[in-house]
């Protein structure tokens, strides 16, 4: 069962997913302190803070292809690696 798919995050705007990685953040510090062994929630909620991690960290990297800056040679690292 995925808490969260890429589908919704996608349809997600900005201050949604950020609120939900706070949420589940929050959620996976109270699965931590009940969980038992059978239990299988915490997975599932580090999952979903993964793919809400990534595709930020996709989107950012997107914004950094369509507007490198001259300045900045991170950027220039950042462009060469992902091409």
């Amino acid at each position: 069962m995925a808490l969260l798919r890429y589908s919704d995050i996608k349809k997600m705007n900005k201050k949604d997913r950020e609120g939900k990685l706070k949420e589940l953040k929050f959620a996976l510090v109270k699965a931590n302190v009940t969980a038992n062994k059978a239990n299988a929630k915490p997975k599932e909620i580090k999952r979903a803070i993964a793919r809400l991690l990534t595709f930020r960290n996709l989107q950012e990297l997107q914004n950094a292809k369509d507007k490198p800056s001259t300045f900045n040679t991170f950027n220039k690292e950042v462009l060469k690696r992902t091409k």
